[in-house]
């Protein structure tokens, strides 16, 4: 979701994204269409972006038990009609994906367009360095295929037309320095942030292994810690026990919130290192900021938080420890981190090394291009 904010922000803006076309001061501004899923997540968040929205009924079919095929096949073919009538209502130029079952309807209907509508072409990027099965499948589909690092070209078809974009971050996020976000979070000059979270939803593993280890990293360290929504009530009723028993310097170390969206910068900003998921966004978000991390791939799902978290770990920019070893070893990792000053510092030079600040203006560029293509094409 937040790549595609990222990218029509960029197609948006005045830095005019269609700058590689001929005449780009009579480019008028694109008319958008999101397609989301029925009680998507997202909704809301693309609405307050001023972004037109329409769902689609999808299901995903790997790894799904045989009770529950048939409905999810049922759900992919009513996505399939459903994508027709809007390519045939809205007749877009581009499509532009960015990975998930939700996809692959959408995908499929633009090569069975209703009569008398243009196919309009299509942009596929890849977030994780190893595409999931939804993506692989868009990748069959997709006219031009968008990659965050070099080394997801292994996974990607012999004939597909890959370009390297690098991850597209938020404008938002580049709004906040270190100064501001202190200011922001009331944090103290003179001892070093930690940064802890674990997606919107949060990481319980994560986030106990934290409180167990807190009393002694507060004496050390400031903490800035985003719950997720779900552990917030269990996080708060712990922390008004703890603090009790803790003096009041260690207590305004401590700063927790369920989710941060206009802040998230800020808490990026402020921090010397972070401890996390390995997420898509870590390939992109922690560049940006230098931002050395001790990452916890999530454990229950493909490699493709493995992959991530490797990926970063041989370049220097990164610490993985394994979900089930955090317990034991979050103290002891974050503070040979944290109190080696070199280490933080080369860390931090490998990781920005891995920027690549004009993705989403890249991404936004290839759109307009396609699009192009495509008006010419119909």
């Amino acid at each position: 979701m937040y790549p595609a904010l990222a990218v029509l922000s960029a197609a948006s803006s005045e830095a005019e994204p269609y700058a590689a076309l001929p005449e780009p001061a009579e480019q008028a501004a694109p008319d958008i269409l999101w397609v989301g899923g029925e009680g998507g997540m997202e909704a809301d968040l693309v609405k307050r972006a001023g972004v037109s929205y329409q769902t689609i009924p999808a299901a995903g079919i790997h790894g799904v038990g045989w009770r529950s095929l048939p409905g999810n096949l049922w759900r992919l073919w009513r996505g399939f009609l459903r994508s027709r009538q809007i390519l045939g209502e809205f007749r877009p130029d581009v499509l532009f994906f960015t990975g998930g079952y939700l996809a692959v309807p959408m995908a499929i209907a633009s090569r069975f367009p209703l009569k008398g509508v243009p196919r309009p072409r299509s942009l596929l990027f890849v977030p994780d360095i190893e595409p999931g099965l939804a993506l692989k499948t868009l990748a069959r589909f997709a006219d031009r295929i968008a990659l965050t690092v070099d080394a997801s070209r292994e996974y990607m078809p012999a004939n597909a037309n890959l370009t390297v974009t690098g991850y597209p971050t938020r404008p938002d996020l580049r709004s906040w320095d270190r100064q501001a976000a202190y200011k922001a979070f009331k944090l103290e000059t003179d001892s070093p942030v930690l940064l802890v979270f674990g997606g919107s939803s949060g990481a319980r593993s994560i986030n106990r292994a934290l409180l167990a280890s807190l009393p002694r990293l507060l004496e050390e360290m400031q903490v800035v810690h985003l719950t997720g929504r779900l552990d917030w009530p269990e996080i708060q009723a712990a922390w008004e026990e703890m603090k009790e028993t803790l003096p009041d310097s260690r207590v305004r170390r401590y700063h927790f919130y369920p989710y941060l969206y206009e802040q998230m910068g800020a808490a990026l900003a402020s921090a010397d290192l972070v401890l996390s998921r390995a997420g898509a966004s870590i390939l992109g978000e922690y560049p940006m900021f230098g931002l050395p991390a001790i990452l916890v791939p999530y454990p229950y799902a493909w490699r493709y938080q493995q992959l991530n978290a490797r990926y970063l770990e041989k370049r220097g920019a990164s610490v993985v420890v394994q979900d089930a070893d955090l317990p034991n070893m979050l103290f002891s990792t974050v503070h040979s981190l944290i109190t080696d000053q070199k280490k933080l510092a080369d860390m931090s030079s490998a990781m920005r090394a891995l920027a690549k600040p004009q993705a989403a203006q890249q991404l936004a560029t290839l759109l307009g291009s396609l699009a192009s293509y495509g008006r010419g094409a119909g």
